[in-house]
């Protein structure tokens, strides 16, 4: 019984750490991508002013 509990608490550690890594790059890549977004419509704008165009 000692060893099933053993063997469940390091299940248990093991993908609590999988969870916080999994959260921690994911939220990593998605503000690098939220990023990369703002930077592509700012240029779009840019461009748009510097060329003339009307925004009726």
């Amino acid at each position: 019984m000692k060893t099933a509990v053993i063997i469940k608490e390091i299940y248990a550690e093991a993908f609590r750490n999988l969870g916080n890594y999994m959260v921690k790059h994911t939220f990593k890549v998605f503000a690098w991508f939220s990023f990369i977004l703002f930077f592509i419509g700012l240029y779009a704008l840019i461009f748009r002013m510097s060329t003339g165009f009307a925004f009726d």
